[in-house]
């Protein structure tokens, strides 16, 4: 009974203190306004950090540097991309020390060992004018992965912008662009780059030239399907909103998040130019001699093949073996670059 008495008097208190307060608002009801005023705030405060952060994003690269510290951090978790990038360095490492790990000169000739077997003296054998087939096999790997290279380049170069531009744009400049890869499509590469080499002439930078070129087409296609799929991106409607060019468009905030596919075609256009290139040397289009290029060598080798199996074996090896290297990389890189992939 006395606890009830106790919270009679409470109440009879409280509905005093609301009657000497007159039209005046509770405490109660200020508190809730106020604190609902203060989360609206907070809330558009949060928007409109939100949004400054959505357009700072758009100007800076969402993809390249996260791409490339999974493609460092594979290196010992995928197997078979840590092998072919060990063969790959491995190569490149040959091609800049030949000079300094060549046990012979590489265009003297011998003619006391002509076509003799390999052996201690000489591990990958000699040639028909007697020079070390190891020595021109480690300055080959200069040749071949140079003019690939070079090759490579100057698709990237052109293909790409080419490829993103016209999935930029899209109109009129798209169908100009697909129509002239569609008709660089419709001949076979290696063709083509025999025609090319023939009306050039015989020489590296012919070669050079010609690998590029048919490489274009397929670099354009990829580019251009990678824009497709990013330029509707809210990041590049906020950068067209504030008034980004499309240089800046294109090359800052698009072209990041394509790193993807690009890298694997620009790791898999190296084994294609390396093929390419061999196939041009050995039909005589490419590096003339005494340049120990690899596709020379085989060109060479096919009329002591019967006879001297290991004057075009060490050659065939190495082309098989960078080319093998260069899909691992490039398979490698496509499993990194795919988050769907790497779950699995």
């Amino acid at each position: 009974m006395a606890h009830q008495a106790r919270q009679q008097r409470a109440v009879e208190r409280g509905d005093s203190a609301d009657r000497s307060a007159g039209n005046s608002t509770p405490i109660a009801a200020v508190a809730t306004d106020a604190l609902g005023a203060t989360d609206a705030t907070d809330a558009t405060d949060a928007t409109d950090a939100t949004d400054a952060t959505d357009a700072t994003d758009a100007f800076a690269p969402r993809t390249a540097l996260p791409l490339m510290r999974r493609v460092v951090g594979g290196i010992g978790r995928q197997p078979a991309f840590s092998v072919g990038l060990a063969v790959v360095l491995l190569f490149m490492l040959a091609a800049v020390f030949a000079p300094l790990i060549s046990p012979y000169k590489y265009d003297i000739p011998d003619y006391s060992t002509v076509l003799a077997a390999p052996s201690w003296q000489h591990l990958f054998g000699t040639d028909d004018l007697g020079r070390d087939m190891l020595s021109r096999v480690l300055y080959g790997a200069r040749y071949s992965l140079g003019i690939s290279g070079t090759a490579v380049g100057l698709a990237t170069l052109i293909g790409i912008p080419a490829g993103l531009a016209a999935g930029y744009f899209g109109g009129f400049l798209d169908a100009l662009i697909g129509r002239v890869t569609d008709a660089l499509f419709a001949f076979p590469a290696i063709l083509m780059a025999i025609a090319i080499a023939a009306v050039l002439g015989p020489s590296v930078q012919s070669a050079v030239l010609a690998l590029g070129l048919i490489a274009v087409p397929e670099f354009s296609r990829v580019a251009r399907a990678a824009m497709l799929a990013e330029r509707q991106g809210g990041y590049v409607e906020i950068s067209r909103a504030l008034g980004s060019s499309w240089i800046f468009i294109i090359f800052r905030a698009i072209l990041p998040n394509t790193l993807g596919p690009l890298l694997v075609l620009i790791s898999l256009g190296f084994a294609n130019a390396i093929l390419n290139e061999a196939a041009l040397t050995f039909l005589g289009l490419g590096a003339q001699p005494p340049i120990p290029e690899w596709g020379a060598l085989l060109g060479t080798a096919r009329s002591h093949i019967s006879d001297d199996p290991w004057f075009a074996v060490f050659p065939g090896l190495a082309i098989c073996a960078l080319v093998f290297a260069f899909n691992l990389v490039g398979d490698g890189v496509r499993d990194l670059a795919d988050p769907r992939r790497r779950r699995r």
